[in-house]
């Protein structure tokens, strides 16, 4: 099993990358930070030092604080970033998730890139 795995903040992040996501992946909710138990529970439950991993958390103290514990525990995962203007995932238009999501090779719904 090596298919990408998405990791994100919460549910209504994933629900909106749902939303733009062209074909079903794989996505986590952290629910915050994680203490070292769950942290090492996650990797071993979906694998997670042996598939594509991809991070993408709102762009505030919460989620930069995460994103850096991530990036420790999981230095191969690649990082999608939302503008900052929007802060939160959720906040961000389709379109640019879309767009953000694209850039790394995600498929997403074509009416999100008009």
């Amino acid at each position: 099993m090596n298919e990408r795995i998405l990791i994100v903040e919460g549910i209504t992040d994933k629900k909106k990358i749902n939303k733009v996501l062209k074909t079903p992946v794989e996505i986590l909710c952290t629910h915050g930070t994680l203490g070292v138990e769950r942290m090492e529970e996650l990797i071993l439950d979906h694998n997670l030092d042996h598939r594509p991993v991809f991070i993408l958390v709102d762009e505030d103290d919460s989620g930069n604080k995460l994103r850096k514990q991530l990036t420790s525990e999981l230095p191969h995962a690649a990082h999608i970033y939302v503008d900052k203007a929007f802060r939160e995932v959720a906040a961000t238009p389709e379109h640019e998730l879309a767009r953000a999501l694209l850039s790394h090779h995600f498929q997403v719904k074509p009416v999100y890139l008009i």
